[in-house]
C-alpha cells in the first residue's frame, strides 16, 4: 500500500518562506500532485511533478512563489514556499498518481493516494 506523509507546516509570517515535504512509502516512483484545501474554500490543485522529475507544472496563482522537486533516493517530493502571503493560509496535501507517465497540477480525481495535510497558517 502507498503511503504519503506531509511535514514542514506551521506559522510564518507574510513573505515568509516554508518547505513542505511529502515522504513516500510502499510504492514508491509516483507522480506527485501538491493541493491545498482552505476553511470553506475548494480543494485547489498548486503543482505537480512527474515520476522522473522532468515535467512541472504550477498553478497560476503560485507560479514563481512556489518551487516543487523531488529527491526520488529518499522517496520525497518537496513544495518550496516563498514570498507567502495570508491567502496562502490552508491545510496542504500531497497527491500520488501510480503508474503515470505525466501528472495533473489541478485534477483531484487524477491521483489514487492522499496524505493527511500538513496546516500552513500565513499571520503576523
Amino acid at each position: 500500500q502507498l503511503r504519503l506523509v506531509e511535514s514542514g507546516g506551521g506559522l510564518v509570517q507574510p513573505g515568509g518562506s516554508r518547505r513542505l515535504s511529502c515522504a513516500t512509502s510502499g510504492f514508491t516512483y509516483n507522480a506527485i500532485g501538491w493541493f491545498r484545501q482552505a476553511p470553506g474554500k475548494e480543494r485547489e490543485g498548486l503543482s505537480c511533478i512527474t515520476r522522473s522529475g522532468g515535467t512541472t507544472n504550477y498553478a497560476d496563482s503560485v507560479k514563481g512563489r512556489f518551487t516543487i522537486s523531488r529527491d526520488n533516493a529518499k522517496n520525497t517530493v518537496y513544495l518550496q514556499m516563498n514570498s507567502l502571503k495570508p491567502e496562502d493560509t490552508a491545510v496542504y496535501y500531497c497527491a500520488a498518481k501510480r503508474n503515470a507517465g505525466w501528472c495533473s497540477g489541478s485534477d483531484v480525481a487524477f491521483y489514487n493516494y492522499w496524505g493527511q495535510g500538513t496546516q500552513v497558517t500565513v499571520s503576523s
